[in-house]
């Protein structure tokens, strides 16, 4: 006989909360402190703080319900992230040449518009080699730190496609448009402030290199663009998002859904059918990626308690969308932004007396609490960017850089010297018309 399913409405012991505190703070403190051994043993902290909490459910509570739905969560996430990053890896851009401060500018541009297509973590893999090269002769840090805040953050916060914490937002039933009809406005406002405090940083850069390096950079670039045939497996992810999530195989209770087979299959015919020099020019492993899925199936499956948790009631003690979006981008700077997105989710949802495990109740959510959703989904996007372990293309473009022999900041020289005095204000302004928009 099943074991029985424990209510959505039950709530766990709140001890039970301490698994997902530690992997999120092994997730912030072992790659700063101890790097080696994090390296070697993530997935097996992350697997195994995650195996605690679901036998706890399974055993302990005789619930299999939200561990299951949990893990359906998690394949559709990690199929749309592994197909975008495996796809891009088979794209590869050249060029040749240098570039001015607003070639520079452009291609950020660029960068911000194809976050939403491909995701950040997409647009990050594919563009931050072409960036290097295009730079070489003058690029440092402000360099690197204006991509993450651009390319890797802010840019993809119009489409649930664009960056990890939305996406989990439209698996629990946030509409698909939704995000772009309210977030361009902050959008542009973010992207442009951004654009335009890199242009003066590259401009004063520009004119202090010497007079060939400059004569150099004003060449007229030559781009190239190799497997472009990838863009029909993009295609098809694209395509495949908007399929229905009651379309899968399995039981009512759990199955791959059709949106994520899909995925998955253009992913394989990407990877098999790019030509292996193509994936040498990208650099292209599979490291990153997985990465990321040991560290999201324990993030899925330790986050449990915490949801039920704070669907229950006012546990956060905020009363406004301001509140929302200072603390919400506040966690998410520090902490992976996905968890907190959803996790700041649920305890305003719970303040209401809904719970985000529930569609309707999201849907419901959506259409009257506007302001709160627009503070949440934003802050996890744009904070995402105040540190190297906000939003996970961060530590994936320093490592790219580093290894091509770039000048990169400190963990705490990127927080003090380019996120504080950069980043801050500009976010916080978007945060402030945000809330006078509420009233």
């Amino acid at each position: 006989m099943p074991a029985p399913i424990l209510a959505a409405s039950a709530h766990p012991n709140p001890w039970m909360v301490l698994p997902f505190v530690a992997l999120l703070l092994c997730i912030a403190l072992f790659p700063i402190f101890a790097a080696h051994h994090w390296e070697r043993h993530y997935a097996k902290i992350a697997v195994g703080l995650g195996a605690i909490t679901a036998s706890y459910y399974i055993f302990g509570l005789s619930a299999t319900l939200p561990v299951l739905h949990a893990l359906e969560e998690y394949i559709s996430f990690m199929a749309l992230i592994g197909s975008l990053y495996v796809i891009s890896g088979g794209i590869n851009i050249t060029v040749k040449g240098g570039a001015t401060p607003m070639v520079n500018v452009a291609f950020l541009l660029i960068g911000a518009v194809l976050a939403n297509i491909v995701g950040t973590t997409g647009a990050s893999m594919l563009m931050i080699r072409p960036w290097i090269r295009m730079n070489k002769v003058r690029i440092t840090g402000f360099h690197v730190v204006f991509f993450i805040f651009i390319v890797s953050n802010a840019g993809g916060c119009l489409t649930p496609i664009g960056d990890p914490p939305l996406f989990l937002g439209f698996l629990r039933g946030v509409p698909f448009w939704w995000v772009l009809e309210h977030a361009w406005p902050s959008w542009l406002l973010v992207v442009g402030a951004l654009l335009a405090i890199f242009f003066i940083l590259d401009v004063r850069n520009f004119r202090r290199a010497p007079a060939p390096v400059r004569e150099m950079e004003a060449k007229p670039e030559q781009w190239g663009f190799r497997g472009l045939g990838n863009l029909l497996p993009l295609g098809a992810v694209l395509a495949a998002v908007f399929l229905p999530h009651t379309w899968k195989i399995g039981t009512h209770d759990f199955g791959i859904t059709a949106s994520a087979l899909v995925m998955l299959a253009a992913a394989a015919v990407s990877y098999y059918t790019t030509p292996k020099p193509l994936h040498e020019a990208n650099d292209f492993n599979f490291h990153p990626v997985a990465e990321v899925g040991w560290l999201f199936i324990g993030i899925f499956i330790t986050m449990i308690p915490a949801l039920q948790l704070l669907g229950g009631g006012d546990a956060l003690h905020l009363r406004t969308p301001l509140g929302y979006y200072f603390a919400c981008g506040t966690l998410s700077a520090f902490l992976d932004n996905a968890p907190t997105y959803l996790t700041f989710l649920a305890a305003k949802m719970g303040t209401q007396g809904l719970d985000v495990q529930s569609v309707a109740d999201v849907r419901h959510f959506v259409v009257h609490h506007e302001p709160f959703l627009i503070a949440i989904s934003l802050s996890a996007v744009f904070f995402g960017a105040g540190s190297y372990i906000g939003n996970g293309p961060n530590f994936m473009v320093k490592s790219i850089c580093e290894k091509a022999g770039v000048h990169t900041p400190s963990f705490l020289a990127y927080v003090w010297r380019y996120a504080l005095p950069f980043l801050l204000p500009v976010i916080a302004v978007a945060g402030w018309l945000l809330a006078r928009m509420a009233h």
